[in-house]
């Protein structure tokens, strides 16, 4: 199992300690998945409006998360 599908499946667990620590984790690796994408993107010359339409957010949202790093 990857790390994203065995803490999926942690999620669920019947023991809320369980599933609340790795629906933390999803939450952080998720994280890290959209920043690297939306460097990637950048690279690739894509706009602030481009990626905000893909993550369904607003350009102003998408560059005050990103535009300074």
């Amino acid at each position: 199992m990857t790390e994203a599908t065995d803490l999926a499946a942690k999620a669920g667990d019947a023991d809320p300690r369980v599933g609340l620590r790795a629906v933390a984790a999803l939450r952080r690796l998720l994280e890290r998945l959209e920043a690297v994408q939306v460097r990637s993107a950048r690279v690739h010359g894509w706009s602030w409006q481009e990626i905000a339409e893909e993550l369904g957010v607003s350009k102003q949202a998408v560059h005050k998360k990103y535009g300074r790093r």
